[in-house]
């Protein structure tokens, strides 16, 4: 499913896909871009950081889909 909010709530920031993944240090516009036609999901850190940038809610652009990474903290 197309995400229709992450595309309309970039091109309000009048970023570009590039510019965008630029900004949150991803390997490219691809990434935004599947993000945008729902091909694929961020990981939560990445979608928080969108959010920041895009100055909106986090469950606006990506709905409650996002990708949590598994991380195991040393003790």
């Amino acid at each position: 499913m197309k995400n229709l909010n992450l595309k309309s709530a970039r091109k309000r920031k009048q970023l570009t896909q590039s510019q965008l993944a630029e900004m949150i240090k991803v390997v490219g516009k691809a990434a935004v871009s599947n993000w945008e036609t729902g091909y694929s999901k961020p990981r939560l850190e990445v979608a928080i950081l969108v959010s920041e940038i895009l100055e909106e809610d986090i469950a606006f652009l990506f709905g409650y889909d996002v990708q949590v990474s598994c991380t195991k903290s040393a003790v």
